[in-house]
C-alpha cells in the first residue's frame, strides 16, 4: 500500500522513542487501512493511532519523569538534583536520567541540566549502566517496565 508523506510526517514526528515503535505504528495503520477497506489517509492514521497519539502528546517533561521516579522509590525530588551518591539515591538517579533518555526528545546535555548540572558524560554513563544492569538485573527489568507504563500512561 503506497504511503503518503504526511502520513509517514505524521508517524515520525509523533513517536520517536526507537525504530520498533515506528514500524509497529506503520504496521498498526497498514491493518487498521486492510481491516477496513480503506486507503491509507492522513485522517486514518490518526484514527488508527489516535491511543498512542494521545500518550504522546501528553508532552512528558524531565520533571515529571523525576517526580515519577522519586515517588516509585519513595526517595525526594531534590535528591534528583542533589550531589549524593549513595546507592539508594543514584540509582533511581540514573533510572530517571535513562528514562528521560528514552521516553524525551531532549538532549544529554539538557538532561544533565535538568539534574543538577550534571555533565551529558555522566547522562551517557547512567544510560549506558542502566541498559547493562537491566540484562541481568530482572527487578530493575520490571521497575523500568512499570515506570515506562505509568509515564506512557
Amino acid at each position: 500500500m503506497p504511503l503518503c508523506d504526511d502520513v509517514a510526517f505524521l508517524i515520525a514526528k509523533n513517536l520517536r522513542a526507537n525504530v520498533r515503535e515506528l514500524e509497529g505504528a506503520l504496521t498498526k495503520v497498514v491493518a487498521f487501512a486492510r481491516f477496513h477497506s480503506r486507503e491509507i489517509t492522513l485522517d486514518l492514521a490518526k484514527e488508527a493511532l489516535k491511543d498512542l497519539l494521545h500518550a504522546y502528546n501528553r508532552q512528558l517533561t524531565i520533571e515529571h519523569i523525576q517526580k515519577t521516579v522519586a515517588d516509585y522509590y519513595k526517595i525526594k525530588v531534590a535528591d534528583m538534583h542533589s550531589k549524593k551518591r549513595t546507592r539508594v539515591i543514584a540509582r533511581p538517579r540514573q533510572v530517571a536520567m535513562f528514562l528521560a533518555r528514552d521516553i524525551t526528545p531532549m538532549s544529554m546535555p539538557a538532561i544533565g541540566d535538568a539534574f543538577g548540572g550534571r555533565d551529558h558524560t555522566t547522562v551517557l554513563h547512567a544510560c549506558r549502566a542502566i541498559t547493562d544492569l537491566r540484562r541481568s538485573d530482572t527487578q530493575l527489568n520490571h521497575d523500568l517496565h512499570v515506570l515506562t507504563q505509568v509515564l506512557r500512561g
